[in-house]
């Protein structure tokens, strides 16, 4: 259980939003060129600002040591324009003008503050995972003690970094009550659902190149009995490939490369005791010179070419398993989506999504953009805002923001 804007009266209220705005930018111009996720926090900000509230809001754009590591002003300009009013951005974080900012503003006014990435406590690496002393160590950081005596509520709308324990993301709710904005309060909703009560059959379908995670959630929602199948793709598929025996040739050096040797003997140990429920391709589309070769995969005849896709026989197999499905869940792309000699797996994959019947939820990144590209994005039930967030949800994993909630409504909840 969770706290949301519905179980209190924000008017006249400072509220503190953290969101997720981290949005792809030209470095040379700092022009937004994609600004899904600043949409995507509009209902939540216009709520609260309707309501009375005047919200001040908390966010990132990228991280140290990257070229898109960029001020927030063209952040707020966007924010203005989906919001159809003024959002004001402020160049500091918690020095005079930003406080002074926050504390003469007005009922309804909507302030964002500089880009909390620039201040080092927020990028520590003590914030790497979730201990039980959280948030009381985030909220002692010069920032927030600085930021809190501002604020009578923290609102969080950031599912994307819901894995993550950054002062920013849980250190105010050391002092004051933590509310799931509606970004958050949806995910929660939907990945829960899934997890724990999902319409049957229930088939998952993950692929692209994190397989260490991937083969958490296989792991997680198999013992759980969250999925009935799951079908594999992209290197999760060819790590299960070569579990059962297939010479992937080039292929298995790539796995090993990327430090997924050990992932092998995991895949045989969950085939042996998931029978008939992990599902791995039977064909494949090789890059050969850079066109696009299928071959049947066949024990004993080694693959000498690098596999950027699933095969045909393999698109209309798992058609027929995803068709039937009454919950799908996907994750990560079935192949090299980006060149279009290598899209037909993913392409293939998601269109079977929108024709099935049942409940339709994929994660965020690379699919997110692929849905986007084959134009089926529109029809899916639920595109998390969320990669690793989600992918760490559907895996069991505790996330910190979202342990901080529930810590809250221990405290502060609706009695």
């Amino acid at each position: 259980m969770f706290l949301t804007i519905d179980d209190l009266d924000f008017k006249g209220k400072r509220v503190a939003l953290r969101v997720d705005i981290n949005s792809p930018i030209d470095v040379s111009s700092y022009r937004i060129l994609e600004d899904t996720r600043i949409r995507a926090c509009k209902d939540t900000i216009e709520e609260l600002s309707s309501q009375g509230a005047k919200v001040v809001i908390l966010a990132h754009q990228s991280r140290p040591g990257k070229k898109d590591f960029t001020p927030l002003h063209s952040h707020a300009e966007r924010l203005s324009q989906v919001l159809g009013r003024d959002v004001e951005y402020v160049d500091d974080l918690f020095g005079s003008h930003a406080l002074s900012t926050i504390g003469r503003m007005g009922e309804g006014d909507i302030v964002l503050l500089e880009n909390v990435r620039f201040y080092s406590e927020e990028v520590m690496k003590d914030w790497d995972s979730w201990d039980n002393s959280t948030p009381e160590r985030q909220g002692k950081t010069f920032m927030i003690k600085k930021l809190y005596p501002y604020f009578d509520y923290f609102i969080n709308d950031a599912f994307a970094a819901a894995h993550r324990a950054q002062p920013s993301l849980v250190g105010l709710a050391y002092y004051m009550p933590a509310v799931a904005g509606r970004i958050m309060e949806r995910e929660i909703k939907v990945l829960s659902k899934i997890l724990e009560d999902p319409d049957k059959p229930s088939i998952y379908v993950l692929g692209g190149a994190k397989a260490d995670d991937s083969i958490e959630v296989i792991k997680n929602v198999l013992k759980n009995n969250s999925a009935d199948k799951v079908l594999t793709t992209g290197i999760v598929a060819n790590i299960f490939l070569i579990a059962k025996g297939y010479d992937l040739g080039p292929n298995r050096d790539i796995i090993l490369d990327m430090g997924y040797a050990h992932l092998i003997e995991v895949a045989r140990d969950l085939l042996d005791s998931y029978r008939g429920r992990i599902e791995v391709p039977v064909d494949v589309a090789l890059n050969i010179d850079g066109e696009r070769r299928e071959v049947k995969l066949k024990r004993g005849e080694r693959i000498n070419y690098p596999i950027h896709d699933i095969g045909s026989e393999t698109i209309e197999y798992y058609d027929s398993i995803i068709r039937e499905g009454r919950t799908v869940v996907a994750n990560g792309p079935a192949g090299v989506f980006e060149n279009k000699n290598f899209l037909k797996g993913t392409e293939g994959i998601l269109k079977s999504i929108v024709r099935s019947k049942g409940f339709k939820v994929i994660g965020g990144g690379h699919l997110s953009a692929a849905a986007s590209i084959v134009g089926v994005a529109d029809r899916i039930d639920h595109i998390s805002t969320g990669g690793g967030a989600c992918i760490q949800f559907l895996a069991g994993k505790k996330l910190p923001v979202i342990e901080v909630l529930k810590k809250s409504y221990r405290k502060y909840g609706v009695k």
